[in-house]
């Protein structure tokens, strides 16, 4: 009953969004070869905004100060900038204030390691959670496929 209580409430959250992040840019000062504190590692337009219902999700956690996460900020901007029609992205800068929905994520997915990605299907279900670099054309072929 818990669990069936907990899966409707997240899928209630996850529906009453209506913005996604949009406009995602990666900060060009960042220094790839040093865990230097360069600031937020991507910007954009409603950062706040958390996952989407009925549409795939590619979340990203990281430290302003990691190298691991500046290089999975790169490729998240990539990503972006192939997917940014069809998929939601949420963008979680764990040095930073984080939206109710945000800290939801953090709460249910993240493990205390950074960069951590998640890329939750059309159907909510976490096709991907893990922590570390993950190459691009993974995330590609995990969201190509949950777009078909």
């Amino acid at each position: 009953m818990k669990k069936s209580f907990t899966v409707i409430m997240f899928s209630l959250m996850l529906a009453a969004i209506a913005f996604a992040a949009d406009n995602l840019k990666l900060n060009q000062r960042l220094d790839y070869g040093s865990d230097s504190q360069d600031g937020p590692l991507i910007t954009g337009d409603n950062s706040s905004a958390g996952a989407r219902a009925g549409q795939p999700n590619y979340v990203i956690m990281y430290g302003e100060g990691c190298f691991n996460s500046k290089r999975q900020a790169r490729r998240t901007v990539e990503l972006y900038q192939k997917y940014k029609d069809r998929v939601n992205f949420v963008v979680v800068d764990l040095d930073q204030k984080r939206s109710d929905a945000q800290q939801e994520l953090v709460k249910k997915y993240y493990r205390g390691y950074i960069p951590h990605v998640v890329v939750l299907g059309k159907s909510g279900d976490a096709l991907y959670n893990s922590s570390g670099e993950v190459p691009s054309e993974k995330i590609s072929a995990l969201l190509d496929k949950d777009l078909q």
